[in-house]
């Protein structure tokens, strides 16, 4: 993996510590890679540099808040993050804990339900529950707190703002799973830009992806060996993809807002099989250079942090493009310019 291509050095300055209000107002960096030409706009003018003949998909998932204080039998308190992105079973989930539990534990909400740890690798623990998985989502609503990424700490949001702020718009939960981490390149969205881009003719549709805390791990050489990456959940309706499928045969270009959205598409355009009976697919797919994209042609997305997979996922599409800057290059010149970064930070179009 190249320094040159996922290395850089971000001042404090342009850290998002909250995101742009309204949120249709955070800043827009456009990069055409056939001219390799830069703009600068602001979101809600993003209808202006897409191509009248595309279709946006998002990533409609909604953000659990999975970081819940639990206490134990001996009153002691244990904060559990709730990885509900991966709930294979109805009564069982796996969290990750702050400190020291053992199998055997039971971990108490306020309302005296419990979870008992049953198994444990790591520092990942698996307990069950004998309530609803509906009822679980439900305590964690009441009780919990968004699972901000660690760079995110200093927001001076309170809860309440951020249970509203790092949800998009249109987020709906998902009956089986919920997410982790937000699709942050849809939080610019608002009701009234998808108004002006349906004015336009520029339809949207939703996928499902359910992020996990693999989206802000490192990289690692078993990944780049394997071609393989955290593994995620993810969902596409039948009648959704027919749709996709049709305005691509009408020659229209996808646009994909975020890293989720690329990776559900590609995923699912290489599934060899598709059993519309199975609701939930699984996904490993590594997408870094060179990489064919079968399916997206323009690209919605936030700056990313150094040495990451959504970077290396970026980097390929503007490869993809033939583009004649590099991503860094680009990020660069973002930062000179005063563009803020991560999940509450500004945007990038790659057309």
């Amino acid at each position: 993996m190249s320094n040159f291509l996922y290395e850089y050095f971000l001042p404090e300055k342009n850290l998002a510590k909250k995101p742009s209000s309204p949120r249709d107002f955070s800043k827009l960096f456009v990069y055409h890679t056939k001219s390799n030409q830069v703009f600068f706009d602001r979101f809600y003018h993003l209808d202006k540099y897409l191509p009248k003949n595309s279709f946006l998909v998002l990533n409609e998932t909604k953000v659990v808040p999975g970081r819940v204080v639990l206490k134990k039998e001996n009153g002691g308190k244990v904060v559990c993050l709730f990885l509900v992105n991966e709930m294979e079973e109805k009564d069982k989930v796996k969290v990750i804990v702050d400190r020291k539990v053992n199998v055997g534990d039971k971990l108490f909400f306020k309302t005296k339900d419990f979870v008992e740890v049953i198994f444990q690798e790591k520092n990942v623990f698996l307990v069950k529950f004998d309530f609803s998985k509906e009822k679980l989502f439900l305590l964690l609503e009441n009780e919990g707190v968004m699972p901000l990424p660690l760079y995110l700490k200093q927001t001076p949001l309170s809860n309440k703002k951020l249970k509203q702020k790092y949800q998009t718009v249109f987020s709906k939960k998902g009956k089986e799973l919920a997410s982790v981490a937000a699709p942050t390149a849809s939080l610019h969205f608002t009701n009234r830009l998808f108004k002006k881009l349906d004015q336009k003719g520029i339809k949207s549709y939703f996928v499902n992806l359910y992020i996990g805390m693999g989206t802000f791990a490192p990289i690692s050489e078993e990944n780049l060996k394997t071609r393989k990456l955290h593994q995620e959940y993810y969902q596409v309706k039948s009648q959704v993809w027919q749709k996709i499928l049709n305005a691509r045969k009408e020659g229209k270009h996808l646009v994909a807002v975020g890293t989720t959205v690329v990776r559900t598409l590609e995923s699912f355009a290489r599934l060899k099989i598709r059993d519309w009976r199975k609701k939930l697919h699984k996904t490993e797919l590594f997408i870094f250079p060179p990489f064919k994209f079968q399916m997206v042609d323009i690209l919605i997305t936030n700056f990313h942090l150094p040495r990451s997979s959504l970077m290396m996922l970026v980097e390929a599409f503007l490869q993809y493009k033939k583009a004649k800057k590099h991503l860094v290059e680009l990020y660069d010149l973002a930062i000179k310019n005063d563009f803020r970064f991560y999940s509450f930070g500004d945007s990038m179009l790659i057309v």
